[in-house]
């Protein structure tokens, strides 16, 4: 295991809603909040706002999703500064960043950092007794993957 990838007891939790999510988030965040509070929490611009001035809770906020906000948190997970991520993403509508949206969850796998993008999965991963413990995540070196398909 990669000491680099290692999850504290206290997590780094990133919290990305689209427009459409970002009720269904904030009455997750209420239901949650005590537990919450004794974490580091990052978020993207407008959902971060939301979520200290509803709630009181301290937040790292970043851009706005289409502004570069999902670039900026998969920066932090791939520096290993995030945890694992809740991602209410609306399933109905197409976003003008998809791109972005794409490339964040694939940096999220690429770095074994769990996502809950609905409710049941963010209740199972908080409930977690892994939630109270430290973790090692396993970082697949995919270098060697990368390497066997340029070499001809």
């Amino acid at each position: 295991m990669n000491q680099d990838y290692k999850m504290n007891i206290q997590k780094k939790i990133a919290l990305v809603a689209h427009d459409n999510r970002k009720k269904d988030l904030m009455n997750w965040i209420q239901i949650n909040r005590e537990a919450l509070s004794t974490h580091f929490l990052y978020a993207t611009g407008t959902t971060g706002q939301i979520i200290a001035e509803k709630t009181g809770l301290p937040v790292r906020t970043f851009k706005s999703g289409p502004l570069g906000g999902d670039q900026q948190i998969g920066a932090k997970i791939i520096e290993g500064e995030i945890d694992f991520m809740i991602f209410f993403w609306d399933p109905l509508e197409a976003q003008p960043h998809d791109p972005d949206v794409k490339a964040l969850l694939r940096i999220a796998v690429l770095y074994d950092v769990p996502i809950a993008m609905n409710y049941a999965t963010a209740d199972f991963i908080f409930s977690s007794d892994l939630m109270v413990k430290e973790y090692d995540r396993l970082v697949i070196d995919y270098t060697k993957r990368l390497k066997r398909h340029i070499d001809l």
